[in-house]
């Protein structure tokens, strides 16, 4: 493989079938599009696939890396009703790309809500997935967590340059831990939508219409099916928590590593939500479980 086919991705779409009819989605490939070997990076809720850039680089010589724009975000397609921004219309939008990728083994890494939907689907009978990685995220969600996004998702902003948009997504990100200012415009442009004389979020508002919806009430609930979903897991798995999450508790982390498919956890320091998986020790944790190399 030469350095020309792994040093930026090729971009890609898939139709795919919501209830209101159908929509594209972007998905950034990396690597030998004939390598068996495929690996799935899903990103967080207002995030998008490139966000996995580095990450994609330096697993790219082993595995065929698909990085998919979930709809809503980046380069896919905006749905007509927000209510169908929901787990289940994303794991169904995951089978139509597997599908067409022609993917029967999957490994799978997913930060946040990309991990959600990774737990969605393994746990479907006949599940392609292998391994998975779950990137600060697991049942049970910390609702203050919640409060905490909801207060900026979905609310207008524009910036006049990507230095001043690069400020204000630090702000609201400082869960990521510490990041050169090289590595974070990295993690800012493709955030960024042009618009007039500036940028705005390259996401959708309307994804926080559902996300508002939710109720302590409605938490619960879904963490009882999440739960399930976790016990019915026998894929390997392993949980990157950031040591000071606020979405992912210890506590959940270690029922974690005790029921269902009993998780490797490993704790990053000095990251609360989520590892961006950026920096060489975040990487080296997750290729080495992936590739089956002792921890």
């Amino acid at each position: 493989m030469t350095a020309a086919t792994t040093a930026e991705p090729r971009l890609h779409h898939v139709q795919c079938l919501a209830p209101e009819g159908l929509h594209r989605m972007a998905y950034w490939e990396w690597g030998d599009a004939a390598n068996p070997k495929v690996l799935v990076c899903v990103h967080g809720l207002s995030r998008q696939g490139r966000d996995f850039d580095t990450f994609a680089r330096a697993m790219c010589g082993e595995y065929r890396v698909v990085c998919p724009d979930v709809v809503g975000r980046g380069q896919s397609d905006w749905l007509k009703n927000p209510a169908s921004y929901a787990i289940p219309v994303y794991v169904a939008d995951m089978v139509t790309l597997l599908a067409r990728l022609d993917a029967a083994e999957v490994h799978w890494v997913g930060t946040s809500m990309g991990g959600l939907i990774g737990l969605g689907l393994a746990a479907l009978a006949e599940s392609p997935i292998r391994k998975l990685v779950l990137n600060d995220v697991g049942p049970a969600i910390e609702y203050a967590a919640l409060a905490r996004i909801g207060t900026y998702l979905g609310a207008p902003a524009h910036w006049k340059t990507v230095d001043e948009a690069a400020d204000a997504l630090l702000a609201i990100s400082r869960g990521f831990g510490p990041h050169s200012r090289e590595a974070w415009l990295a993690l800012t442009r493709p955030q960024l939508k042009a618009e007039g004389d500036g940028f705005k979020p390259h996401y959708d508002p309307a994804i926080a219409v559902p996300f508002r919806a939710v109720t302590p009430e409605l938490a619960a609930a879904g963490e009882g099916m999440l739960w399930h979903a976790w016990d019915s897991l026998n894929c390997p798995t392993l949980v990157l928590r950031g040591a000071e999450s606020d979405l992912l508790s210890r506590a959940t982390a270690d029922a974690m590593a005790q029921r269902g498919p009993r998780a490797r956890i490993h704790e990053v320091d000095g990251v609360g939500h989520a590892p961006t998986l950026v920096h060489a020790d975040q990487i080296a944790v997750v290729r080495d479980f992936l590739l089956g190399r002792s921890p």
